[in-house]
């Protein structure tokens, strides 16, 4: 099997087009999270701190002050962007929650596995117990 065939063969498998569906789908997803985050949920979270944007959350550690992380960045600071990270975290949690939801809104299609429980061959004790008391019962009429 030379080397393209293999490959063909390799794409043409359903796992390989799936991910690469998931991985599309989860990138313009990502954007919707990050529009969500920057647009809608940022704004509101910044006017009930008083008007704190968490980008500009940040401490030099050059011991300077800096009229904002831009300036900072200019002037090759070294910096510990606290606010990024914020950020960072709120987008996780809403990307974790969509996908819960998603999984949620998922498995209430799937049909449910069905467990067939099969019946033990071998009789119990008592059976076996009343199976003898009827056979001595019939041998006697």
């Amino acid at each position: 099997m030379g080397f393209f065939s293999e490959f063909k063969t390799f794409v043409a498998k359903g796992n390989v087009l799936d991910l690469a569906v998931g991985v599309i789908i989860g990138a313009a997803f990502g954007k919707i999270v990050t529009s969500l985050t920057e647009d809608i949920i940022m704004p509101i979270i910044s006017l009930a701190t008083g008007d704190i944007d968490f980008k500009e959350w940040y401490i030099p550690l050059d011991g300077k002050s800096y009229a904002n992380l831009e300036a900072a960045k200019a002037a090759k600071a070294a910096t510990v962007n606290v606010g990024l990270f914020l950020n960072a975290v709120i987008y996780f949690f809403i990307i974790a929650f969509c996908v819960f939801l998603i999984v949620r809104f998922a498995n209430r299609f799937k049909a449910p596995t069905v467990v067939e429980v099969k019946p033990d061959p071998t009789p119990s004790k008592e059976e076996i117990l009343l199976t003898e008391i009827r056979d001595a019962l019939r041998s006697r009429a």
